[in-house]
């Protein structure tokens, strides 16, 4: 008998899990359907900034794989403008509504549809905060959470307008406000944190802060949002506790929370984070249901406590993982550490593992060391500075965490410090590594091996001194 899989989202995660479980099982033992409630599935979402920017060129680019080679080369009935507004468990099915479009999915409107299924996968992505406060809805206040928003956007830049609010100093809060400034507009930001990029340490966080002023972005840190002003029939103005800042359109870059209201109405059990929470194998409180991606809640390796981290690279792994185990396979999803890296203007920007503040919440007792270093040997032409930070427990002198700021050849450095904080090696274990040099890549002490160095010092000092 054929059994039938559905699939709640059209993105990374859902579609990670049906092309994984195709692998495994052809179509006369499994019938893949995925619903998509947008006019886009399988895109980078993480590319949308660079599209507004443009340094990509269409919409088009940041699609992985488009509907027809799912359905023609996997075997996968994708439909697009297909929304599930309700899962029921004990009818086994899900109720899915058309929001309309020219891929057959049907014209919009009308009452849903119940398509039922014999497995589903509840990959719902996440859902962008939006600020409660007067006039949020106003036209021209713009979300950059999917393709569709970030094409939205565009339109409105082509219309020209001279003055932007970015409400938000997250990755993407900062990724936009570099985008607008290339189009030649005089961007203004607003957070309620006192620096740009919260995850990272104060002093981190001011190079940021500072890399944003000399781009021209006026910075409003540690004020409160206190609402929308429209003007002819559009936003006009974004009004803080202190100030009212004119705008000709506004971009929200609050961060995410999981889209989990779903699952939740339906008796999928959510986690402290607010995610679904789910087995190291993505299954959820429900046989036969699986949850993946940014709706998901999952295990920190470090504070060893439940997270909701939004990154496509999680949300592929973890649709694999499904896919794999509804496949007939055997996989598990091991947690995280928190690695992440963006570009502001010149400078790059990453971070690993717990910041001071997340590793004192977490019991440990953090040192933090920074060291100012190079990308390449000195006398080497194109060098950029950098500084590096990190930060290890007192007691045992294991890397908690670290964080890059710096010039073109810095952040990839990161990746090599979230190895080390996966592995929960030492400092003193750190100075050790074998890393490469030649001078067009590296000093001959690796900014890694400096900062390793000088934390282990600083540990040694403090311990004599106890």
């Amino acid at each position: 008998m054929t059994e039938r899989l559905v699939v709640i989202g059209g993105d990374a995660a859902g579609m990670s899990a049906a092309s994984q479980a195709r692998r495994r099982r052809g179509p006369d033992e499994l019938r893949i359907v995925a619903f998509e409630k947008g006019a886009h599935a399988s895109y980078s979402a993480c590319g949308i900034p660079y599209l507004v920017g443009g340094e990509v060129g269409d919409p088009e680019d940041l699609v992985s794989r488009r509907p027809e080679v799912f359905r023609d080369e996997f075997d996968i009935d994708l439909r697009l403008h297909s929304e599930v507004v309700e899962i029921d468990l004990d009818r086994r099915a899900v109720a899915v509504r058309d929001t309309g479009g020219a891929d057959g999915a049907g014209g919009g409107g009308g009452a849903p549809r119940w398509e039922p299924f014999d497995q589903l996968v509840v990959a719902t992505g996440a859902v962008p905060n939006r600020p409660d406060v007067p006039g949020v809805e106003t036209p021209g206040v713009y979300g950059v959470q999917t393709l569709d928003d970030g094409t939205a956007l565009l339109e409105a830049l082509r219309e020209k307008p001279e003055r932007a609010v970015v409400v938000g100093g997250g990755y993407i809060g900062l990724e936009m406000a570099e985008a607008l400034v290339r189009h030649g507009l005089r961007v203004a930001l607003v957070d309620l944190a006192e620096q740009p990029m919260s995850t990272l340490d104060p002093d981190m966080g001011a190079l940021v802060a500072d890399a944003l002023r000399e781009l021209g972005v006026e910075l409003h840190l540690g004020e409160r949002l206190e609402g929308f002003e429209g003007s002819g029939g559009r936003v006009g103005a974004v009004r803080t506790e202190n100030r009212t800042l004119p705008a000709d359109l506004v971009v929200l870059g609050l961060g995410t929370r999981p889209n989990s209201a779903l699952a939740e109405a339906a008796g999928i059990g959510a986690g402290e984070t607010s995610g679904i929470r789910t087995d190291r194998r993505m299954r959820t409180s429900v046989e036969g249901v699986w949850a993946a991606g940014d709706c998901v809640e999952t295990f920190h390796r470090v504070s060893r406590r439940p997270v909701a981290i939004a990154l496509g690279t999680h949300a592929n792994k973890q649709g694999r993982v499904a896919g794999i185990n509804i496949g007939g396979g055997y996989a598990a999803f091991p947690g995280v550490v928190g690695t992440a890296i963006s570009k502001v203007c010149a400078y790059e920007v990453a971070r690993t593992g717990l910041s001071t503040a997340e590793a004192l919440k977490a019991g440990f007792e953090p040192v933090g060391v920074v060291v100012e270093s190079t990308t390449r040997a000195g006398y080497y032409p194109g060098a950029r500075p950098m500084k590096t930070k990190m930060i290890a427990d007192r007691a045992t002198g294991r890397l908690l965490g670290a964080q890059i700021v710096g010039q073109e050849g810095s952040a990839k450095r990161i990746d090599t410090l979230a190895v080390a904080v996966w592995h929960e090696m030492t400092v003193e274990e750190m100075t050790g590594l074998d890393l490469s040099y030649a001078p067009p890549f590296s000093p001959v002490w690796d900014p890694v091996l400096i900062t390793a160095r000088k934390t282990a010092q600083r540990l040694e000092e403090l311990r004599g001194r106890a």
